[in-house]
């Protein structure tokens, strides 16, 4: 299944459906090739950049922003083809949702505050020498940014 498809599905598929089908597509996307662990850490990201209303107010917007996740950064005829990391990609991204949904206190958080991430490896940010709060895998996550929930 190519990129372009899945984000043009997520376009017309009602709320909570695509917002679920966009954190699924960049946990794939980000992380197919790492632990849980590390998957949840880049689902986590993308939520708590949701609930910041910094990067758009759903998590579509959010994942697409420019330059922001593999979404935005690879090509739309990227094939997602492995029919099993997208299962574990998918039961991730909701059971992040999930955990993501109960109130701040009651929250399995596994990179707190972390507001960005990068593969060190094969990418070099501006913003690497922020705050470390975690290295899983090949990701290490920061807090570039202290996002807090946006006040509705």
């Amino acid at each position: 299944m190519k990129l372009a498809w899945i984000l043009w599905l997520a376009h017309v598929l009602p709320q909570p459906a695509a917002d679920s089908l966009c954190l699924s597509t960049t946990v794939y996307l980000e992380a197919r090739d790492q632990s849980v662990r590390g998957q949840e850490a880049v689902a986590e990201v993308a939520l708590r950049r949701l609930d910041s209303g910094l990067y758009g107010q759903n998590l579509c917007e959010v994942v697409t922003a420019r330059r922001q996740f593999a979404p935005s950064l690879v090509s739309p005829n990227t094939n997602l083809a492995n029919p099993r990391a997208w299962a574990m990609a998918v039961d991730v991204a909701l059971d992040s949702e999930r955990n993501w949904a109960l109130p701040p206190g009651q929250r399995h958080e596994i990179v707190p505050g972390a507001s960005h991430f990068a593969a060190t490896a094969i990418a070099s940010p501006s913003w690497r020498n922020a705050y470390q709060v975690a290295t899983i895998g090949d990701h290490t996550f920061y807090r570039v940014q202290n996002l807090k929930p946006h006040k509705s």
